[in-house]
This record gives C-alpha cells, sequence and structure tokens, in this order.
C-alpha cells in the first residue's frame, strides 16, 4: 500500500538523518514523502545532496518551562506554527505524520491528528524526550529504537522498530577507496573521532592533547571537529606526526565508518546506530548536559552488551583516553574483534523499512 507521510525531523542530525532515511525507504516502496526541517543552519548543511525529496522549513523553538516568562512568545510562535502545518498537511494529502522527536515534530503531529491522519512518534533513545513524552499522548503508535525505552510508554501501542539508517549506510564499502579518499595509509589502525553534527569541545582538546600517544600506538586520525571548533584543532594536527584528515563536517559518513578501526563518539541514538551497522569499536563520551542525561543511559545499553566503553567527559584527559586506547588495541586485537561482534549483534539495518512497513499496515 503506497501511503503519503509527513515526517518532521529537523533540529539535530539525529533526528534528521533517520527522518531522510525514512523517507528512502518510502519511496523504494512506492510511497511519497514530505519532510519538515526545522530553520537551523546545521538542517540546511545536511539535506544538501538530497535535492531529489520535498523539504520545506517549520519554524519551532523547544518548549521552555511552564511557568517561564518565554512560555508567552513560545505560545504564540508554537501557534502561527500550527496554523502553518495545517494547512501544509491539508495540501499534501497525508494519509500520516510521523515525528522522529523534538519541538519541530509537535505542531505537525498536532495538524495530523486534526486533519485524521494516523499519528506516529519515534523515539531513538534509552529514556524519551520531552516532546515525545509530549507526543505520545496523541499518537496512535510509539515506534522506539531501543527495547530499554518500552518501559516509558506502557499505556501506548509500541513496536521496537530500531533506528533508521540511510540507505548508504547500510551497504558494504571497499575499505581501501575509504581511506584512499581520506588520504590515509593501509596497514594503520585508523581512530574516528567525532562529536556529532556540532563537534564536542571536550572531546576536540582531549584527543588533540594526547596526538603524541594516538602517534606512539601506531594509529592514524579522521577527526571531525564541527564548524566552530576547526580551524583551532587543524592547527594541532599540522605539525602532528601521524597521518590525519580534519574535517569540520563529513558527507561521506560511510566512508569515515568503513576507513575506520576504532571511535571516539558521543552517544546520540543517530550516531549509535549507524556505529553499529558498521560494528565499529567505540569509546563513548556522553555529553553531560543533555536532557534527562538520556546520552548516558544510551552509552550503558551498549556498554553492558560489551560494545562499547564509557569514558565520562569530566575524566577525560590525554593520559585517560591513551591509556584505554592501549588497552583496546593491545592483544592482537583481540578486544576490539569481541567489541566488533558485540555492536553487530545491536545493529538494525532494516529500521527505516520496519517504519514503513509498521505505518502502512496502521492505515489500512
Amino acid at each position: 500500500m503506497a501511503v503519503r507521510i509527513v515526517i518532521a525531523c529537523g533540529g539535530t542530525g539525529g533526528h534528521l538523518f533517520p527522518g531522510i532515511a525514512v523517507a528512502e525507504a518510502l519511496r523504494k516502496r512506492g510511497g511519497e514523502s514530505l519532510v519538515l526541517i526545522s530553520e537551523k543552519e546545521i538542517d540546511a548543511l545536511a539535506i544538501r545532496g538530497h535535492d531529489d525529496f520535498c523539504f520545506k522549513t517549520v519554524p519551532a523553538m523547544a518548549m521552555p518551562k511552564l511557568f517561564s516568562p518565554k512560555m508567552i512568545p513560545f505560545s504564540l510562535r508554537f501557534l502561527r506554527t500550527l496554523r502553518y502545518c495545517n494547512r501544509m498537511i491539508s495540501e499534501f494529502g497525508a494519509d500520516a505524520v510521523l515525528g522522529m522527536g523534538g519541538f519541530t515534530s509537535l505542531a505537525p503531529l498536532l495538524a495530523g491528528r486534526r486533519h485524521g491522519a494516523k499519528v506516529f512518534i519515534h523515539e531513538s533513545n534509552a529514556f524519551p524526550g520531552k516532546a515525545n513524552r509530549l507526543a505520545a499522548r496523541v499518537a496512535d503508535s510509539v515506534l522506539l529504537g531501543l527495547s530499554a525505552c518500552k518501559k516509558y510508554f506502557l499505556s501506548q501501542d509500541v513496536e521496537v522498530v530500531g533506528t533508521p539508517l540511510r540507505r548508504v549506510m547500510c551497504q558494504a564499502h571497499d575499505k581501501r577507496a575509504a581511506l584512499e579518499h581520506f588520504g590515509l595509509k593501509e596497514g594503520k589502525k585508523t581512530l574516528l573521532v567525532m562529536g556529532g553534527s556540532q563537534g564536542a569541545r571536550g572531546i576536540n582538546q582531549a584527543v588533540t592533547g594526547g596526538l603524541d600517544t594516538i602517534s606512539g600506538l601506531g594509529m592514524q586520525v579522521i577527526h571531525l571537529t564541527g564548524p566552530a571548533d576547526f580551524k583551532a584543532i587543524q592547527a594541532n594536527y599540522t605539525d602532528a606526526s601521524l597521518p590525519n584528515a580534519v574535517l569540520a563536517f563529513c558527507h561521506e559518513m560511510h566512508l569515515a565508518y568503513t576507513a575506520a578501526d576504532i571511535a571516539i563518539a558521543r552517544s546520540g541514538a543517530s550516531s549509535l546506530a549507524e556505529l553499529s551497522a558498521f560494528s565499529l569499536p567505540t569509546i563513548l563520551v556522553p555529553f553531560p548536559y543533555a536532557t534527562d542525561d538520556h546520552q548516558t543511559l544510551n552509552a550503558r545499553v551498549y556498554e553492558d552488551c560489551g560494545a562499547a566503553k564509557i569514558l565520562k567527559e569530566d575524566s577525560m584527559q590525554a593520559r585517560s583516553l591513551g591509556m584505554l586506547l592501549d588497552e583496546l588495541t593491545e592483544m592482537d586485537g583481540a578486544a576490539l574483534k569481541k567489541m566488533a561482534t558485540a555492536m553487530d549483534a545491536m545493529a538494525i539495518r532494516n529500521a527505516a523499512e520496519n517504519i514503513c512497513r509498521s505505518i502502512e499496515e496502521r492505515c489500512r
């Protein structure tokens, strides 16, 4: 059954990329999508190369505390956004509205309910975000990335589907070609450093402070800095005695994952889904200020099954990072192989198809 789905997914890469993945899977199944993103610059950057999809921006802002003075401008803007979404969903003729989390999705979901469309939310994290906790009250079904989140939606129709990955993330790629793409060498262990779409200053500083140790381990580095830290981090690598590729943002993440043997990353759900799809052992550094500390909860799911190691940002220094890398890369790679196997077991590579199937079944 071909369906028309409005996918509200803007605000962060962790919402946007899974939304694009669903749009890809839906088109392959004969359906049509309208993808709603936020007005943030990172959204405009992330959708480059996806001109074959219909994107529209939605004005949105994070919900302040209930008795905050900011509630008045928030409410006024939300009402304007709701009217805009009502018109857009009506014109598109949506069978369903899918919210991928974040407050960009809340107005489209409410508008979808008003127009009689089926309403779905997807929650990738081990602990649901505030927007999804609110949206669950109007949703026909809640779709989850991790089974650890089921206990927070006991009164809803729930299905664990995984976190959607773009098609290119589910395909095999040539490691030699990936290394060549970044100007790196074969025969050396490659460390991928990434802090999410905005980068992560704590990770950036710890890694650049430990470049001598990383070089001593015979490693080379792909370092994704985020736009703000790019020039400063690039300067740190200028005189470093190890092969490296330093980028502010990477549009070819599938090649970065393919080239890497081990990663240092935040524990956002989308990043974790991609890392597991490539069976990539990872040192996870949860963002300490994430809402409800959900990144730590995500990281524990992966550490508990042996797929990752957690290193807290407040204890992450060049020395502690170097010791952990040394521990993981010794013993002829046995530790990394064990972690890679556990990471592979966490992967749900057909999550986007699972979501499309679930929506199609409920729209019949």
